[in-house]
């Protein structure tokens, strides 16, 4: 998506370990206009898939997927990184690293919002080796949901998340791809 890629030319950052920062308008203050773009793409690209639920893990992909949420007319579900008092016991459960925490968490689902039948789509910010998007497949299928895919704004292709991913069967439809980044700041798209 040219709108984008041209955002992240003007305005990312790019920092030491392979991280791109794109919080002034992406994930931390949020351009609402941009958004709303991405998610007419995302409902463009999978329209036809008969999508039940939007699912994103917290926090960074909330906004864009709330947004695609609402434009497919679908509840969004957010996997929560810790489970608290305000959730039943009643959880789907599994563990994902995280590429720019360096950590693992346990993330959850209430058993309630995730069900048999579901048609889920996907939605994050961020892919790089794909852990995410495995762990949140996890959830889906523990429901005895189906991935109909999975929607990224920003994939950083030279981790190889995407490519293990798509020979795996997961359709994955990323709005920037990134081929590679200096640490001189240059970042070239695939």
């Amino acid at each position: 998506m040219q709108l984008l890629e041209e955002r992240i030319r003007r305005e990312g950052k790019i920092r030491p370990g392979g991280i791109l920062k794109v919080d002034n308008f992406l994930n931390h203050q949020i351009d609402t206009a941009l958004l709303f773009e991405m998610s007419k793409e995302y409902l463009r690209l999978f329209g036809n898939e008969k999508v039940t639920k939007i699912l994103t893990i917290e926090a960074s992909g909330i906004a864009l997927a709330s947004m695609t949420a609402y434009l497919f007319s679908v509840p969004l579900v957010f996997a929560k990184k810790s489970k608290t008092k305000n959730i039943s016991d009643e959880v789907y459960a599994v563990e994902i690293p995280s590429f720019t925490h360096g950590n693992t968490n346990t993330v959850v689902v209430s058993k309630e919002y995730l069900q048999p039948g579901d048609r889920v789509l996907l939605i994050d910010d961020f892919l790089a080796t794909g852990a995410a998007l495995v762990g949140l497949k996890a959830l889906v299928e523990m429901a005895g949901g189906t991935v109909v895919g999975a929607g990224i704004a920003v994939e950083k292709a030279f981790q190889g998340g995407g490519d293990k991913l798509r020979a795996e069967g997961m359709r994955i439809e990323s709005l920037a791809r990134i081929a590679s980044m200096s640490d001189e700041g240059e970042i070239t798209f695939c």
